[in-house]
């Protein structure tokens, strides 16, 4: 690995890291596929938006094709899972092996270390309260924030929304955790009730060890990434994830190696390999791994990507649920879309391509993608397609 590398060589590494250059499966999707992705990226966002999709299927769909999204949900909450629920980068399915991982934030949680300062409070204040939130689903089994009727009232549990803080206290702390989904409200059990022995008695990791860890599985996602990647990736605290950046380069487990064009070391493992060329193409969820860190976004592909849902409708630029277009080693397009469930059609609001990009190139796989993507959740047909405005930045 040389000692210096250039802007375009970084995108090629990302992109292969993030499994931009793995070919798509010729078959089924399987199991094994989404796997895949997950030794790829690590971590997936979750977000409550359903315009088009719930945002965590669409990291498969954009790495995979087209699969059944029933495949997923098992995955993540079938009985035989091999995910669950935590915070990684913000609300994430996670890798169940990965569990121990995160034991030391759930123990910070507990103490109302590193959460919300709400959460934070009821955490530290109100353990008699939370233990009876738990001792409630320990004894009529998975219950979501709806489930807790009493809290409604004014008798010995405090309100609704008091439950729902106590939850989330309760899930942060690691002392329940996400059972199932009913539509997108969180259904809460014990662990003890679903993660199975091998997760259950597996050591807990020191927390130098475990960030370290997560510094690894940050770098192998991210493939070149300066400090403040590394450290968002996992949300860590700024102090911990210099540390452990210092301990892996000590160790040589991680390089630095300077870039022309930008400021400040980048870091990689030793024996990345630089791809010759990367032939992507793909629709992106707005909280995709490979977009979700707006700086570096806009530093690797020179595309300023801001997320739109809670600005007002006159002020938004290009629209209300945005997805980037990926093509080749470029972001070349943004695509507001909507699923119109009721009318079967999978809605184009709004295309805009990029400067400097030509629309003769952009469209035909940009459709293809559409299609794909109409097939996969069922829609008839795709509607708008044919408006294309450029990029306004």
């Amino acid at each position: 690995m040389r000692s210096d590398v250039s802007l375009a060589e970084c995108r090629r590494i990302f992109l292969a890291a993030q499994g931009f250059a793995d070919a798509r499966p010729p078959g089924k999707v399987t199991r094994r596929h989404l796997a895949r992705v997950f030794d790829r990226v690590g971590v997936v966002q979750i977000d409550s938006v359903n315009v088009l999709v719930r945002s965590h299927f669409l990291p498969f769909f954009s790495r995979l094709g087209p699969y059944d999204a029933n495949l997923l949900e098992r995955a993540a909450y079938g009985r035989d899972r091999m995910l669950f629920e935590y915070w990684g980068h913000e609300a994430s399915l996670l890798p169940l092996a990965d569990q121990p991982l995160l034991r030391w934030r759930m123990e910070r949680g507990r103490r109302g270390i590193g959460t919300w300062k709400h959460v934070a409070q009821v955490a530290r204040e109100e353990r008699p309260f939370l233990k009876r939130l738990r001792d409630e689903i320990e004894r009529r089994g998975p219950l979501a924030a709806s489930g807790f009727e009493r809290a409604r009232g004014t008798g010995s549990w405090w309100g609704w929304s008091d439950v729902k803080v106590g939850l989330e206290a309760l899930f942060w702390g690691g002392e329940i955790t996400t059972a199932r989904r009913k539509g997108f409200e969180r259904v809460y059990d014990l662990p003890e009730r679903v993660f199975p022995p091998a997760v259950l008695n597996a050591p807990t990791p020191s927390e130098a060890d475990a960030q370290r860890e997560l510094i690894r599985i940050s770098a192998r996602a991210l493939g070149i990434a300066s400090e403040r990647d590394l450290r968002d990736y996992f949300r860590l605290d700024l102090a911990d994830a210099r540390a452990r950046i210092a301990e892996l380069v000590d160790a040589g487990e991680l390089q630095a190696v300077s870039m022309p064009d930008l400021r400040g070391p980048r870091y990689l493992l030793p024996g990345t390999r630089i791809p010759r060329r990367i032939e992507a193409c793909a629709l992106l969820s707005p909280f995709d791994s490979l977009v979700w860190e707006r700086a570096r976004t806009r530093e690797l592909f020179d595309f300023d990507f801001r997320l739109e849902i809670y600005t007002p409708a006159p002020k938004r630029v290009h629209g209300y649920y945005v997805l980037p277009f990926l093509l080749g080693e470029r972001l070349v397009a943004r695509v507001d879309l909507k699923h119109d469930r009721q009318a079967g059609v999978l809605r184009v609001v709004a295309t805009h391509l990029e400067t400097g990009v030509r629309a003769g190139e952009v469209m035909p796989p940009l459709r293809a993608q559409l299609d794909a993507m109409a097939d996969w959740l069922g829609a008839r047909e795709v509607g708008g397609v044919g408006r294309v405005a450029r990029s306004g930045r």
